[in-house]
Order: C-alpha cells, then sequence, then structure tokens
C-alpha cells in the first residue's frame, strides 16, 4: 500500500501482520473504523538541542545531596551519586566499624532493568492520562506533566497542574505548536505553574473568529493569589546521553522526550512501537515515565486520553521515529504551594516551600507575656530548629498556624486574653508580620486554640474558623477573601466540647469535616451539610481520656490519585502523658481504628503534618515541663493500614 494512505484500522492491522509487528492496533477500533489523528503540537527549532549535541552531564553535582524521599536516596547511593557514609565514631564497636568501611567500599550497583514510575516501590506517583484535544498543545501536557510528576517524587503530594497557565499565558492560538523548552521557560520567568481552579486549560468555543479570540483569552484570567498556588521550578536539565537518561529516570523521575509521528503510530495499541511505514504527519512531544531493557523501550504518558495506546501508556522502541534524536528533560527542585499542601497540616505547624530543599517546616507556638515565637526547621540535615521572630502580645492559648495563597503568606490566629480571636499574617513581600485584627465571638474560650483553614469556597478561597465558646459549644467564622474582607459569623452548634478546642478539615470532596473532644473525653466528628443550608450534622463518636485538641488533616495514605480522599490521621494526647494516632479510610467511610500509642510526659499535641520526607507522619508536642518536642512515624504501607517504621522521639524544639 502507498505511504500514506492507511485509513481503516483493518488496514493498520494487515501492515502489522506483512511486517511482523511487535505490537497491536487499538483494539476498540474494528476493522472498518478510520484511525483516529489527535492533534499533534511539536514545532523543532533552536529550543529543542540535539543529543548528540548535548555531552555528558555531572549528575552527581546535580542530585548529590539527600532528598526527602527515602526510595530515592537509595537509588543514588547505589549509582554513588550521594556521598559515601561517614564513618562510625571512635565509640564504635568493632562490628558497627567494619559495616560502615564495607559500604563505604561497596561499589556502586547497576541500575535495575525496568523503571517504572506509575507504581515504583508500592506507590503511585503519575498523574492521571489527560486530553489536549482539539490543539496542538502535546508540549504544554509533557512540561506539565514533568512538573506534576516531580512535586509528587519530591514532596509526596499529588499536585494536579493546569495546561492552560502557560497555554494562556503565552496567548496560544489552539493550532499553534512549540516545545517543552518553551513551556519550562515559561513556568521558570512566571512564578511557576498554576492549578487548573486558578486558570484551566480550555479552547475557543469552535466557530468564534479570530477577532474574538483574544477577548476570549482575556476574559481567562488566573484568580489574583495566583502567587501562592504555582508549583514553582529552578533550572530544567538536558540530557542527551541514553544510559544518563536511565540513570536519571531511576534516581530523579521522569522525562518529557519529543519524536517524529508517522501515520502508523495513531493506531498504537499494545506492544513496543517500531515504525512499518507510512507517511510523516508531524512532531509530537510525551512524558517518558520508565524504560525496559527487555522489550528495549521506553514507556511513556501521552495527552491523547485513555483511549489511546493502553490507558493512555505507550510503549516505543530505543532509538526509533528519532525519539533518541533529541535531547530529554528533566527537572529536580520543585517548590510546592500551600494550596496543595492545605490538607496536610494541621494545629501550629505546617510545611513551606522555604529553603534550599523547599520543605522547611514552620512552627508557632506562645512565649512569655501573650507574645508568639516562630521557629522554623530547615528541610536538610542536621534538621536544626531555629528562632525567628516575636509579635503578638494577647495569646491565651497556642495559635493556629497555615500559609496561604497570598503570596504564601504565613497566617496566624490565636484566642485572645479577652474572649477574641486576632489575625495575624507574614508577609513575604516586606518580611514583616502585621496585625490582622480583632473579630469573632466575645466569650471564645481562653486558652483554647482555633481550628483555622483556607478553604475553596470563592476565589481566593475564604478563611474557615471554628472555635469553642465559653458555653461548650462552636462557633463558625468565615472571612470573603477580598473586598471587603469582612469576617462573617456561621452560627453555632454542638455542646458539652472539652475546652481545648476543635481540628478542622476540607477534605477533597469539598466537605468541611471536623473532630472535636467532647467533655467525657472522648472525641467526636462533625460534618457540614451544605447542600440543606449549611448545618453542621453530629457524626461518629470514637476513643476516650482526650486531654488536648485533636489534631487533624487528611494525609496522603489512600489517595491512589489526585482525585482520590487520602485516608483521616488524628493525634491526641490522652490521660498518662501519652499520643494515641487515630486513622480512617478517606474513601470508604470505615470505622476510626487506633493506630499506635507513643510518647512520654505529653501535655498536648499542638500541631501535626504530613510532608515531603517520604510520606512521614510529623507531630509536635507540648510536654509536662512545657518543652515543644517533634515525634514522626516512618511510612507504613502504601494502603495506609499501619506499620512500617514506627513512631520516633526526635528533637526537642524549645519552650512554649
Amino acid at each position: 500500500m502507498p505511504e500514506g494512505t492507511v485509513q481503516t484500522a483493518g488496514e493498520l492491522r494487515a501492515r502489522l501482520a506483512q511486517y511482523g509487528a511487535r505490537w497491536s492496533v487499538l483494539e476498540h477500533l474494528a476493522d472498518e473504523e478510520p484511525v483516529p489523528r489527535p492533534a499533534l503540537g511539536l514545532e523543532p527549532g533552536a529550543h529543542l538541542a540535539r543529543a548528540d549535541e548535548v555531552g555528558p552531564v555531572d549528575l552527581r553535582a546535580l542530585v548529590g545531596r539527600p532528598s526527602g524521599n527515602p526510595h530515592l536516596d537509595r537509588r543514588r547511593a547505589a549509582h554513588g551519586l550521594l556521598p559515601g557514609p561517614a564513618r562510625a565514631p571512635r565509640s564504635a564497636p568493632p562490628a558497627a566499624a567494619r559495616a560502615a568501611a564495607a559500604r563505604a567500599a561497596a561499589p556502586a550497583t547497576a541500575r535495575p532493568a525496568a523503571v517504572d514510575w506509575r507504581s515504583r516501590w508500592g506507590w503511585p506517583w503519575i498523574t492521571r492520562v489527560k486530553d489536549q484535544n482539539p490543539c496542538g498543545s502535546c508540549w504544554v501536557f509533557a512540561a506539565a506533566g514533568l512538573v506534576e510528576s516531580m512535586a509528587r517524587i519530591e514532596h509526596d503530594v499529588w499536585a494536579e497542574r493546569s495546561e492552560g497557565d502557560v497555554y494562556d499565558g503565552l496567548r496560544c492560538a489552539c493550532g499553534q505548536g512549540g516545545d517543552p523548552v518553551t513551556a519550562l521557560d515559561w513556568i521558570r520567568t512566571n512564578g511557576g505553574l498554576a492549578d487548573p481552579d486558578c486558570r484551566p486549560y480550555g479552547v475557543p468555543p469552535a466557530g468564534l473568529p479570530a477577532a474574538r479570540r483574544d477577548a476570549w483569552r482575556s476574559a481567562r484570567t488566573p484568580s489574583w493569589d495566583r502567587s501562592g498556588r504555582t508549583v514553582r521550578i529552578t533550572d530544567y536539565v538536558r540530557l542527551g546521553d541514553v544510559e544518563q537518561q536511565k540513570v536519571w529516570l531511576d534516581t530523579v523521575g521522569p522525562l518529557t522526550a519529543c519524536f517524529d509521528v508517522y501515520d502508523d503510530f495513531f493506531g498504537l495499541g499494545a506492544g513496543v512501537y517500531h515504525r512499518t511505514g507510512g507517511r510523516r504527519a508531524g512532531g509530537h512531544c510525551v512524558l517518558v515515565v520508565g524504560y525496559d531493557d527487555a522489550a528495549g523501550c521506553w514507556l511513556f504518558k501521552n495527552s491523547w486520553g485513555t483511549a489511546h495506546h493502553v490507558g493512555g501508556y505507550g510503549r516505543i522502541a530505543y532509538g526509533e521515529a528519532g525519539i533518541d534524536q533529541w535531547a530529554k528533560y528533566g527537572l529536580y527542585g520543585t517548590d510546592v504551594d500551600p494550596w496543595s499542601k492545605r490538607r496536610l497540616h494541621t494545629g501550629n505547624v505546617y510545611e513551606s516551600g522555604n529553603g534550599r530543599a523547599h520543605r522547611n517546616f514552620e512552627l508557632l507556638a506562645r512565649a512569655g507575656g501573650g507574645r508568639l515565637q516562630h521557629w522554623w526547621r530547615e528541610g536538610e540535615a542536621p534538621f536544626a530548629w531555629a528562632r525567628a521572630g516575636t509579635f503578638a502580645h494577647d495569646a491565651s492559648g497556642q495559635p493556629a498556624f497555615t500559609g496561604s495563597t497570598y503570596n504564601r503568606n504565613m497566617e496566624s490566629l490565636h484566642v485572645t486574653t479577652g474572649g477574641r480571636l486576632r489575625h495575624w499574617y507574614y508577609e513575604q513581600s516586606a518580611g514583616v508580620w502585621r496585625d490582622g485584627g480583632v473579630f469573632g465571638p466575645g466569650d471564645a474560650a481562653v486558652g483554647s486554640t482555633p481550628a483555622f483553614i483556607q478553604s475553596d469556597y470563592g476565589r481566593p478561597g475564604n478563611f474557615e474558623v471554628v472555635v469553642r465558646t465559653a458555653d461548650g459549644r462552636l462557633n463558625h467564622w468565615w472571612r470573603i477573601n477580598g473586598a471587603p474582607w469582612s469576617w462573617n459569623d456561621g452560627g453555632r452548634f454542638a455542646s458539652g466540647i472539652a475546652h481545648y478546642g476543635p481540628a478542622l478539615v476540607q477534605t477533597r470532596g469539598r466537605r468541611l469535616d471536623l473532630v472535636a473532644a467532647r467533655a467525657d473525653g472522648r472525641m467526636q466528628r462533625w460534618t457540614r451539610d451544605d447542600a440543606n443550608g449549611f448545618v453542621w450534622r453530629a457524626g461518629e463518636v470514637f476513643g476516650e481520656g482526650a486531654v488536648c485538641a485533636p489534631c487533624l488533616i487528611e494525609g496522603q495514605y489512600g489517595a491512589a490519585d489526585e482525585d482520590t480522599a487520602g485516608n483521616y490521621e488524628l493525634c491526641v494526647a490522652v490521660a498518662g502523658g501519652r499520643v494515641e494516632h487515630w486513622w480512617r479510610s478517606g474513601s470508604s467511610g470505615s470505622a476510626w481504628s487506633r493506630g499506635a500509642v507513643f510518647g512520654r510526659d505529653v501535655l498536648a499535641v499542638t500541631g501535626m503534618l504530613q510532608g515531603s520526607f517520604g510520606f512521614n507522619l510529623e507531630v509536635v508536642v507540648l510536654r509536662t515541663d512545657r518543652l515543644l518536642q517533634h515525634y514522626w512515624r516512618g511510612s507504613p504501607s502504601p494502603d495506609g493500614s499501619g506499620g512500617g517504621g514506627g513512631w520516633h522521639e526526635g528533637a526537642v524544639i524549645g519552650p512554649a
């Protein structure tokens, strides 16, 4: 059959049989159906470097320091990319000294024969397959997929990004192509890549006159808090050597790749693609998420929807269709926004994007005279805590602390000595703490801790606060985060609530949930029913002996993708100076389970987070001697069912 005339699935199947091809045509296509031809979009030019013009890079100089991902650290150590292990101290027994010497002398091990980031080490790392159609925007999808995957790999959080942020930012027409370098350059120089709710991907309506397309795009401006809703990146890395590309996939993460598309590629289903003929249709870009030496191929994530290849993922032979002719591009050192992390912390501690590794812990605690002390911990060894500034003068209890979408400002809330609520915020652009004013009821429980989050109601998202009042009830307040910046009383609910205060979270399903300790020492969950008048509904009761406000997050265990709810994780101090960890499935609604009891001499749990350290849970407690101390738990099984590394006693931070 002459080149360029393949039109039906049956004709392509006959061609594959003639060539003895190692791949099959899309199974859902009947023989008489035409092979679909999704949009491409690569515009090769000065921005794409030829692989043979890119010399080998110094991988150890690029990634030769520990990450927060212990799996990656083991792989980097195996390749000799990390510094050698420290010598055993002189006081160490001979066996320890011999083991340290053996590790130092051990040669770097070979890379694995296959890597697949979709389910590596039992965890999911890659966001869902998307569909670029009808536009020629593959190059933007490849770049956005790279940012998404590296945010997940480096910070253990799902952070779906918007291709529309780049496409509209560059004012691209639907038929306009490009390359991943153009997209990555725009992301780097424009403050990062926003989430879809900030600026979604979309295309002008069919038939819209060209004269009106600019007006259509102008109406799609991002929400004005975009600066706090972007995953930021530094420079990207060009890799031309195939072996180094495989080492990168093993020790860092995915890569963007571009190649020539011929007519037969549009029909690729299962198997490893080798060209069987046909004319060249254009160029295309994808995200390479692995390789397989036994099959001799790259594994890629496409942007044509899940009906193509196998669930949207395909395989292409090494060197085929020019895929190794162009350099592939990688990222490291992503800086994830507080919006993506907003469900992963509670109480007086959260993980910011500060520091060289973009994973500092930020902590706020009481100091003398009603003042508040800001503490922080660097996200790299030796992980020492340090004091920052102090502010306020009327804090009666521990504060609530979070990062917001307002240029990543730090936001603090406490109950005053007069029974009101006071808001403070750290203005990142000026580097100063500012008093946000007093609001709320006149009878907030003095000495209690309010619950404080930023929800996704409104654009930008509203602040949501729940505080225990002197009558033993809970009072919800919320602020519209735009003019006139007013706080609103959302009403009171519940009764018999213990003095300490509640914990609040907005679930992935947009529901406001809280857990509060009751006067009888048990805990109870409450849910706000938005569909029926925004009333709070009482939920299950569990536990006993609680002596502080619980700390509640929706974590990453159980979150199989960016749309699936993660498990609830809760820690609370109980009688006897211990801490109880409880968890509950976020998707099945199962009963609460007590996972572990740990700690000693604990007066209260003041904060909890899940950050960038291998899915670990991090807890800050206030001890009976009024010192703050850090505890952490190593990662359990990916389904969150417990076990794993157990709870460990960490550093003493300082007084509170």
